[in-house]
C-alpha cells in the first residue's frame, strides 16, 4: 500500500492521549503500590480509514483494542488474525513483530488502551494472555464505553496522583467487563435477539431502498422508540446509523469491483443525488468515492502482498 495512505492517527472525531513518561515516573516513584499497572497511551479511533501501525520490534505495553464498528487485521509474529466488531483483543507485551491496520472496504472503530507495570508478566500469566489468545466475541458493552470515558475524561483533566490513580483503579474495572464479561453484561432477551438478526437481515436486503425506523418497527409491532432502544443496546449503533454504515460498506464493494459512475453506484444503493451520496460516504470513510476507488484499485494489490 502507498505510504500516502497509511495512517497512525488523524481521524475525524479521533480522542488520544499519550501519559508523559517523566510524570509517570515521578509519581509512581513516591506512590508505587497505587499502580502496580497504568495506562500509557489511550485512544479513540472512529471509521479509521486507511489506519496502520508496524512494530518491528514488539510493545513493551499490553495493546487492549475493543472493535465496535467495521474491522481490522492483525500481524502478530507470524499468526494472522482478523479483529471485527463487538470482539476484542489483548495483546501481551512483546518484542515479536507487530502490525495492524484497518480494512480497506469497512474501516474499524477502536476503542484502545495500553498499559503496563511492574506485575504485567504476571498479570498476563494469571489471566492466560498469550500472543495467540486470539480475538474474543461478546455483546456490546456500553458499560466499558462508559468506564473509558471515565478514564479519559480523568486524564484529559490532568497528571496529578487522583486523575493517575483514578485511571489505574478503572482500568482493572474495564478489563474485567471484557475479561468477565458475563458478570457485568445484560443479555438481550432470546426474543428480543431473534427481532434484532432478522431486522439486520432485512436491511442488508433492501440497500437499494429508503427505509425509516418506522418501516422495521413496524413489522414486529414495536414503537419506533421501543425497536431504535432494543436496537442500538444490542449493536451500539441507531438502526438508521446502521443502515447507512452497511450501505457504505456495499458502496466501497462496488467501487472496488466495478467501473461503473458514482452516480450509478449511487443510485444502485438508493440515493437519486449523486453529491448527498458522495458527501455521506466521505464522512463516513474519510475519502470521497473517487480517492476510495483509486487508494483500493492501485494501492491494495502492493499493501496485501507485502502482508
Amino acid at each position: 500500500m502507498s505510504i500516502n495512505f497509511k495512517k497512525r492517527d488523524g481521524f475525524e472525531g479521533e480522542k488520544i492521549i499519550n501519559v508523559p513518561q517523566k510524570v509517570l515516573k515521578q509519581i509512581m516513584a513516591k506512590h508505587r503500590c497505587l499502580f502496580p499497572l497504568y495506562i500509557t497511551h489511550i485512544g479513540y479511533f472512529p471509521k479509521a480509514t486507511a489506519h496502520y501501525r508496524e512494530r518491528r520490534k514488539g510493545c513493551e505495553d499490553n495493546i487492549f483494542i475493543y472493535c465496535t464498528q467495521g474491522k481490522g487485521h492483525f500481524i502478530i509474529d507470524d499468526n494472522q488474525i482478523e479483529v471485527k466488531a463487538n470482539e476484542f483483543l489483548m495483546v501481551p507485551a512483546t518484542d515479536k513483530y507487530l502490525r495492524y491496520w484497518a480494512d480497506a472496504e469497512d474501516p474499524w472503530t477502536i476503542y484502545w488502551i495500553h498499559f503496563r507495570g511492574k506485575d504485567l508478566n504476571e498479570f498476563n500469566n494469571s489471566l492466560k494472555i498469550t500472543l495467540n489468545s486470539g480475538p474474543i466475541q461478546i455483546p456490546f458493552n456500553q458499560k466499558a464505553l462508559d468506564i473509558w470515558d471515565n478514564i479519559y475524561r480523568s486524564l484529559e483533566m490532568g497528571y496529578n496522583l487522583e486523575n493517575l490513580c483514578n485511571s489505574t483503579f478503572c482500568l482493572y474495572h474495564f478489563l474485567a467487563t471484557f475479561v468477565f464479561f458475563e458478570k457485568h453484561i445484560t443479555i438481550v432477551e432470546k426474543e428480543k435477539e431473534d427481532i434484532i438478526a432478522e431486522s439486520i437481515k432485512y436491511l442488508k436486503s433492501h440497500l437499494n431502498e429508503k427505509l425509516r425506523v418506522e418501516d422495521i418497527a413496524g413489522k414486529y409491532n414495536l414503537s419506533n422508540s421501543h425497536f431504535a432502544g432494543l436496537f442500538k443496546k444490542s449493536t451500539g449503533m441507531s438502526p438508521i446509523d446502521y443502515f447507512i454504515h452497511l450501505k457504505m460498506q456495499r458502496a466501497c464493494q462496488l467501487l472496488h469491483s466495478s467501473d461503473d459512475k458514482v452516480s450509478v453506484v449511487a443510485h444502485q444503493l438508493g440515493y437519486d443525488d449523486q453529491y448527498y451520496f458522495s458527501r455521506i460516504f466521505k464522512k463516513q470513510m474519510g475519502l470521497s468515492p473517487e480517492q476510495y476507488r483509486l487508494m483500493t484499485k492501485k494501492s491494495k494489490k502492493n499493501f496485501v502482498a507485502s502482508a
